[in-house]
């Protein structure tokens, strides 16, 4: 495993820092409102696409800047210690549907898609999980019957992430209902403004409204927007899981590494309610001991991270090593913010929180999802198990 960086990857690093210094816009300008964000994330991606910033990991061909796996290591670590904020309305897009057009999309579906989803124009939502199928994808029950040159679609999808002010949905639909649960299932472009859809918001426990349910109803889809082939979808759906090749948290392990430092400074500023002199958290022993563990599992976290990237640069492929990575960050993430309610205490529960110490009930609040999205961590676990540890299904 190779930690350190060639000088033409640091020159990367300079030139990387010195933009993002000069051109990140400040987060605080984003606002809450769904349609705010979208507009804000539109903007910023067009400026990184202008500056050829863009697609740090899309092939050149389709307008990315097709940077090795060391550079994309560099550009996401500069992109969370610059504090630059993530575009995350546009994530489905760049992270799911463009990656998944790149791999499996017709010549047309590319020309007239790829170059909107990079440059922000449009904003992209995920049609996979139903009431019944969410980390049991394959069990998916959202039915579309072949009328002529349409799919006509019914069914429900859940957790869609923006849909309500996306464009374009990656759509999983079961089109062979006889066919093996992996099988008889096509992965669809389809246009969210199409008739027989309802799109409701969902309110989540942390005040959000970013998901949605979805309802279908005989809903007209085009069969040229059949991404690959019919009753393909799961292999279509699979190709683009490798498309980070390990890269893909870097920046929110980062941030979750500025999160533990702020986390120390809110101990050596906070009295602690269960001591009888009110001394600071941090002087408290407990306290202490697990900021300590926190911050060398971050750093643990990160060496995890270098090796599965340094060895997939060596074999270009990924491994399963990326469920260990997620497995351990999603539940760092849950251990730093239960200790950082455990050194509020009480006071988190006035109406009246003030906004840094909320800041830290939102985080709280949050990251009970993370071992429940991208794969729950019993699916993590599972695959551990089977494909590192060679254990039996």
């Amino acid at each position: 495993m190779d930690l350190t960086f060639s000088p033409e990857e640091e020159a990367f690093r300079r030139e990387a820092r010195a933009w993002l210094e000069a051109n990140k816009p400040a987060a605080d300008e984003r606002g809450e409102e769904p349609r705010q964000r979208a507009e804000f994330d539109r903007r910023w991606q067009r400026a990184m696409f202008d500056a050829g910033w863009a697609g740090i990991n899309w092939p050149t061909e389709y307008g990315g800047r097709g940077a090795s796996l060391m550079e994309q290591v560099i550009w996401y670590e500069e992109f969370a210690r610059a504090k630059a904020p993530e575009p995350t309305t546009l994530f489905v897009g760049l992270k799911h549907g463009g990656p998944t057009l790149m791999a499996c999309g017709s010549d047309e579906q590319k020309s007239f898609h790829l170059p909107k989803i990079l440059s922000g124009e449009v904003v992209w939502c995920q049609g996979f999980s139903e009431p019944g199928a969410g980390s049991d994808l394959a069990g998916l029950q959202t039915r579309a019957v072949i009328d002529g040159d349409d799919l006509v679609v019914s069914g429900q999808k859940i957790w869609t992430s923006f849909g309500d002010i996306a464009q374009y949905q990656e759509l999983l639909v079961r089109t062979d209902p006889e066919a093996p649960r992996h099988k008889g299932i096509s992965w669809v472009i389809c246009p969210m403004d199409a008739k027989g859809m309802e799109i409701r918001p969902i309110r989540t426990m942390a005040g959000h409204e970013e998901f949605c349910e979805v309802f279908y109803d005989e809903v007209r889809i085009p069969r040229a927007n059949v991404v690959g082939a019919i009753n393909d979808g799961w292999k279509v759906a699979m190709s683009t899981l490798s498309f980070e090749r390990g890269t893909a948290f870097l920046s929110e392990q980062v941030r979750l590494a500025q999160l533990v430092d702020a986390l120390v400074e809110l101990a050596r500023e906070t009295p602690l309610e269960s001591s009888p002199q009110r001394q600071v958290a941090l002087e408290d022993e407990h306290i202490a001991r697990r900021l300590a563990q926190c911050t060398a599992e971050v750093e643990a976290l990160r060496a995890m991270t270098y090796r599965s990237v340094s060895r997939t640069a060596r074999t270009g492929m990924p491994s399963a090593e990326g469920s260990l990575i997620r497995l351990f960050f999603s539940e760092l993430q849950q251990r730093v913010c239960r200790l950082a309610m455990d050194i509020l205490g009480s006071r988190i529960l006035r109406w009246d929180v003030p906004r840094g110490e909320w800041d830290w009930v939102f985080h709280y609040l949050l990251v009970f999802s993370s071992t429940i999205a991208a794969g729950t961590k019993e699916i993590q676990r599972n695959i551990i198990g089977e494909r590192i540890l060679g254990l039996p299904r």
